[in-house]
């Protein structure tokens, strides 16, 4: 910004030049008529010119690469505070934050092109009011008090615009993540014909951005004759002046060229300078929306621990939501099932252990190798323990690149085969590198969970939460996955939320969670033969 501010500077002032130098070679022309001083004022003036031409060249260089540098970090930014788990509070959709990370961090950093042209344009306005007062105080006067009058006419209406930029900024972002859910869910809007209420939904918040964008073109329309008409007047104002002093012999022939030409000059300069409230109010907006994001407050404050290689698990006493007093403990190296009565308890419990929950919002304890949770970094929960959700999220890409985003796994294979995604390689000639649509739009309901699951087999993790990982796929591949699981996470620790008979069969142990509590707690098989609420909670 410094350098592109000097450049700039540079450019405004040769730009100011121009026309005073003008001035001055009519001025002295009149007086010496000779070849030198002819020579000598072309020689000036292509200094002048070449100034102004390599000043400029550069100078916009330097800020428009600082600018999009600066855009740049701040989409990063945004990206890696949108892709850490923050508390609920945040008055943000998760589509947002799509709009908050292009749009808003791109109009925040305009601000470092913005404040070295008002910079350059400033040094030029005080060049002309210098150079016009010292030919006549009183046009120097003018136009440091035409140009104060501009701007503070202009600042009441860059308030208005800063208003309603941030109101359209808002309602954008709101329809962009109305489109966000509505990709989503469209599956099962097409199902349940909910297509046409969802439509009107989205089509009544666009509307409404439409509406509001509407409004703030027209104000950015009047702000912008306004600027151009009081630009105009004080031009205007000044040649008149100039004019009339020169007519009545005030100033001399020399000088009312120069100002003149400055008059003319001075309009580009009083343009930039009275756009910066405008440019600022936009600026600001942004950047109290990036503000929403990059302050939000953390889901936890993250501990210093680390947690031993153990891959012990405990859930000690929690009462969060549709569970009470939850308590139960799962050891290294065992493949423990939760079969969960009631659906909103399966999801408050993978939700816990997940971290999507701060473990202040709930009172209990989740402990992973003796640790707690709230004393670890959130980087070493998620390199211990993997809760796979019940709908993993499918990226565009290939299946290689889902099962293993970061390319480092040597489980992929085994993945593929215990998930049961074997056919689905085997149906294309790429393979694993057969592409998926963005949100597996591609694929289909049983496709996309089990390659879920050959993600979360392929990671490897020490710890592994799956919730409902097989509601999507028949019975008999069911079974299949059943058994596959448990062969290849041996040895480590495996937790599976469901009620499919299938998975709490493969299970070292079956825990009954029945309205927020462990009510029971058997192999598969016996809860069977022992437990009638049980036998017609899970038989299918």
């Amino acid at each position: 910004m410094a350098r592109g501010t000097v450049l700039m500077g540079m450019y405004q002032a040769g730009e100011t030049a121009f026309p005073i130098a003008l001035g001055l070679i009519v001025e002295h022309t009149m007086r010496d008529r000779s070849l030198g001083s002819l020579a000598l004022s072309i020689a000036a003036l292509a200094l002048i010119i070449t100034t102004v031409s390599l000043s400029w060249r550069f100078g916009m260089r330097i800020l428009q690469k600082a600018n999009t540098t600066e855009a740049h970090r701040w989409r990063v930014l945004v990206a890696a505070c949108g892709l850490q788990p923050v508390a609920r509070d945040v008055d943000l959709q998760s589509g947002e934050i799509l709009t908050v990370a292009t749009e808003d961090a791109d109009q925040t950093a305009d601000i470092i092109e913005v404040v070295p042209l008002l910079i350059s344009s400033l040094v030029a306005v005080l060049i002309t009011a210098v150079t016009l007062g010292m030919a006549d105080l009183r046009l120097g006067l003018l136009v440091i008090a035409g140009t104060a009058a501009i701007l503070s006419i202009l600042s009441v209406l860059s308030k208005r615009i800063g208003t309603g930029t941030r109101e359209q900024q808002a309602r954008v972002a709101r329809a962009g993540a109305k489109v966000a859910d509505l990709i989503i869910g469209l599956r099962p809007l097409h199902g349940f014909g909910g297509n046409h209420a969802a439509f009107l939904s989205y089509r009544r918040l666009s509307t409404e951005a439409k509406s509001q964008a509407i409004a703030v073109a027209r104000v950015n329309g009047a702000y912008a004759g306004t600027t151009l008409a009081l630009n105009a007047a004080l031009a205007t104002a000044v040649t008149l002046t100039a004019g009339w002093f020169a007519f009545h012999g005030q100033i001399t022939i020399g000088q009312l060229v120069m100002a003149v030409g400055l008059a003319q000059f001075i309009m580009e300069p009083l343009k930039l300078f009275s756009e910066l409230p405008k440019y600022v109010m936009v600026a600001r907006a942004s950047a109290e929306r990036m503000t929403l994001v990059l302050a939000a407050p953390p889901v936890m404050t993250p501990g210093r621990e680390r947690p031993p290689a153990s891959g012990d698990l405990e859930v000690d006493g929690v009462r969060y939501g549709a569970l009470r007093e939850l308590k139960f403990q799962v050891s290294a190296g065992e493949f423990v099932a939760v079969a969960a009565y009631q659906p909103r308890a399966a999801a408050d419990l993978a939700s816990i252990l997940a971290v999507n929950v701060p473990p202040g919002a709930y009172e209990g304890v989740v402990r992973i190798g003796g640790r707690e949770i709230a004393d670890l970094p959130i980087e070493a929960v998620r390199e211990h323990l993997l809760v796979n959700p019940y709908e993993g999220e499918i990226f565009a890409g290939t299946l290689r690149t889902n099962i293993d985003p970061s390319g480092t796994s040597r489980l992929v294979a085994e993945a593929v085969e215990a998930s049961m995604l074997t056919d689905v390689v085997a149906l294309h000639r790429e393979g694993l590198d057969h592409g998926v649509r963005d949100r597996g739009a591609n694929l289909s309901g049983g496709q996309r969970q089990r390659l879920s699951l050959a993600r979360a087999l392929a990671a490897g993790a020490d710890v592994l939460v799956l919730h409902d990982p097989t509601t999507a796929v028949d019975a008999v591949t069911e079974q299949l996955i059943a058994r596959n699981l448990a062969e290849m996470r041996r040895g480590r620790t495996t937790v599976v939320i469901t009620s499919s008979p299938a998975l709490l069969d493969a299970a070292d142990r079956v825990l009954v969670l029945d309205d927020g509590v462990i009510t029971a707690e058997d192999t598969h098989r016996n809860l069977l033969a022992t437990d009638e609420g049980y036998r017609l909670a899970v038989a299918r």
